[in-house]
């Protein structure tokens, strides 16, 4: 099985591109995700992860994720490897998303929150407020 479950903080805007062949939209970006604990007088540590999204994930990744903002992304892990022109080989290990949430309640756009199912509005939830004197139908 080759789940990955990540939440932390972007880097830097996402980098969105449209492939040559396909047209296919690629976004990538870096995650900066805190481990979990720290030695005793030693600040906190993080991960920098890069993280790559596809087709309509990725269109949204690169409209609305920016620097700063809080996600979370349920992927996969992949390495590749590839030879420079120098015939030096490269290797890389990223996660590739399936699945990217908003982990914040920082909402400059409503719109993109409502989109992944963030939490938008009251109303964006599908409850809104009732005044104490209504009568519930029930």
């Amino acid at each position: 099985m080759n789940k990955v479950i990540l939440m932390g903080r972007l880097t830097k805007d996402p980098e969105l591109r449209y492939t040559s062949v396909n047209n296919t939209a690629v976004c990538s970006f870096t995650l900066a995700v805190d481990r979990r604990f720290a030695r005793q007088g030693e600040e906190k540590q993080a991960d920098f992860i890069p993280v790559v999204a596809w087709s309509k994930l990725a269109e949204f990744c690169g409209k609305y994720f920016q620097k700063g903002r809080q996600v979370a992304v349920v992927g996969r892990i992949q390495t590749r490897t590839w030879d420079d022109n120098e015939g030096k080989k490269h290797y890389v290990t990223e996660v590739i998303a399936e699945e990217a949430y908003f982990a914040d309640n920082k909402r400059s756009d409503d719109t993109g929150a409502r989109a992944m199912g963030g939490s938008g509005s009251d109303q964006a939830d599908g409850f809104y407020p009732i005044d104490d004197g209504d009568e519930l139908p029930f």
